[in-house]
């Protein structure tokens, strides 16, 4: 299937947003990990925490330069691919883009310098100032970003103007408390605290394994199962108000991850596994749980949950009456309307179905005169392809639960055992090390894919806000981006691999 220009776009956007987030989790676990650990060396002035955490800090600025450089590249598709995009709600999405940037490149990144080469120019409580700056910092560049990408999720406190043919800005607070922005800011940061935790668990586990650095992998593998239960729990519980969040503002999102085609009852039951047959709308193989899916999607088992042929019938509904308001908002823009202010009254209050009504242009340009089988059409598009987002999710889940089991042993054995030469569990922790960046990125898959043909919710498509530039431009540049980030991967597990294998006592032994 030959790609066009909006899946080429989409495709760029989302490999470097893939490559850039294998480093993004790391450096926000593995920065509050250190806060931790300096922490302890400054309560306790044993020399062995501060030898830590200068191990464990070289790894982690090597993952933070990894991450600077993989992200700013992203930020500027939204300018060369995405341009209409970024016209059109350029006034409300730069001021979180411009913050991040603030808190990127002056508050975090000058932290991180002072952890890195403050360790013999300032004193014990000023280097742990600022290292739990440094920490703060991350988590606060990560908020920014989960804001800007909320709001793309449940476009709140902005507005349409018809004059502008913008979106403008109307309640930053409405913006920065949006429901989904926080939720998803703060299932994500957990999700990377579980990411350090599960580095730190697995490296030590290499050294008790292999029998050397062993009082400082004893020591980091009692930190890390501790902060790592206690993280993967969170992210359990966050996740469930993120599908409680989706529940209400995504509803489409929430079905297809379900593989709902039809509304489900109270006491609605959760999925826990099947095989959709896209084909036919239904499930084969059907194992569901009672009552869970009601009880995380509307806290209850008295209330239905929508399933996704119920949905698109209310988008096609949604699509007509969007058609109404479009047809007022270009006999305003056409300088045609008898009443110009009633027009732009009534379209202050009542755009919301105008993006409904923009599906249609993907067949045909006069969307005014669009037959019933073309806005039948359209309405079907509202709803995402149901098999990668169903085993996407599920996988996420195993990873989860996989993760929760592994840390309550590592805890139990480790941290109230004091038991660290239990093979078979040091072998289970080295070899869960990619389990978390897999569920991290399959999260973000379903986020992101989950509310196609979206670029704003019910505001936006997709392919209406991509850049009047040739394939062969951007087919050439993601084939360069591919190659650069690659390289730069390479480079980057290479020397993680390198420091882990000399081991701290070696390389702090060299360098200090």
């Amino acid at each position: 299937m030959e790609l066009g220009l909006v899946e080429l776009s989409r495709l760029q956007f989302a490999i470097t947003a893939i490559y850039h987030f294998l480093f993004v989790p790391l450096t926000l676990g593995l920065a509050m990990l250190l806060a931790i650990m300096e922490s302890v060396y400054v309560m306790t002035d044993e020399e062995i925490w501060r030898d830590m955490t200068k191990f464990w800090g070289k790894l982690f600025a090597i993952n933070f330069a990894m991450g600077v450089a993989t992200g700013i590249t992203m930020e500027f598709q939204f300018g060369t691919n995405w341009a209409y995009y970024s016209h059109f709600v350029g006034d409300i999405f730069g001021v979180p883009l411009a913050l991040e940037g603030l808190m990127a490149f002056f508050l975090e990144s000058s932290f991180v310098g002072l952890f890195l080469f403050g360790w013999d120019r300032m004193s014990k409580t000023g280097h742990l100032c600022a290292t739990w700056l440094m920490a703060i910092g991350t988590n606060l560049s990560a908020l920014w970003i989960l804001i800007a990408n909320g709001w793309m999720q449940n476009p709140v406190g902005a507005y349409f103007n018809a004059e502008t043919m913008r979106m403008e800005l109307r309640s930053f607070q409405e913006i920065f408390f949006n429901d989904v922005a926080q939720s998803k800011f703060v299932h994500t940061i957990s999700a990377g605290y579980v990411t350090g935790a599960v580095f730190m668990l697995s490296i030590s586990s290499y050294y008790l394994l292999k029998n050397t650095n062993l009082q400082i992998a004893r020591r980091s593998i009692i930190i890390a199962s501790s902060f790592g239960l206690l993280a993967t729990l969170s992210v359990a519980v966050l996740g469930d108000e993120s599908g409680y969040t989706a529940a209400h503002n995504q509803k489409m999102k929430l079905a297809a991850i379900e593989g709902m085609w039809e509304t489900k009852p109270a006491p609605a039951a959760l999925t826990l596994f099947a095989i959709p047959n896209e084909e036919k709308q239904i499930n084969e193989y059907e194992v569901e749980v009672p009552y869970v899916l009601g009880l995380i999607a509307t806290r209850s088992i008295n209330k239905e949950v929508l399933g996704i042929k119920e949905l698109v019938k209310i988008s096609q509904s949604r699509i007509i009456n969007g058609l109404k308001q479009y047809k007022i908002l270009k006999r305003l823009r056409s300088n045609k309307s008898p009443n110009k202010q009633q027009d732009k009254n009534y379209l202050s209050a009542n755009y919301q179905d105008i993006g409904y009504a923009l599906l249609l242009k993907k067949y045909r340009s006069d969307i005014e005169n669009a037959t019933m089988q073309e806005i039948a059409k359209a309405a079907q598009d509202t709803a995402p392809k149901v098999v990668p987002l169903f085993f996407s999710f599920r996988i996420m889940l195993a990873c989860g639960f996989a993760l929760i089991a592994i840390f309550a042993l590592a805890f139990y054995h480790m941290n109230i055992k004091h038991n660290f030469s239990k093979t078979w569990l040091l072998k289970l922790c080295l070899f869960a090390l990619p389990l978390p960046w897999i569920a991290a990125e399959l999260g973000w898959f379903i986020a992101e894919y989950g509310r196609q043909p979206w670029i704003i919710e019910g505001i936006l498509p997709t392919f209406l806000g991509v850049s009047s530039i040739s394939k062969t431009h951007v087919l050439s540049s993601l084939i360069g981006f591919i190659i650069f980030y690659t390289i730069l991967l390479i480079f980057d597990i290479y020397f993680m691999a390198r420091y882990i294998k000399i081991g701290p006592e070696k390389l702090l032994r060299h360098h200090y």
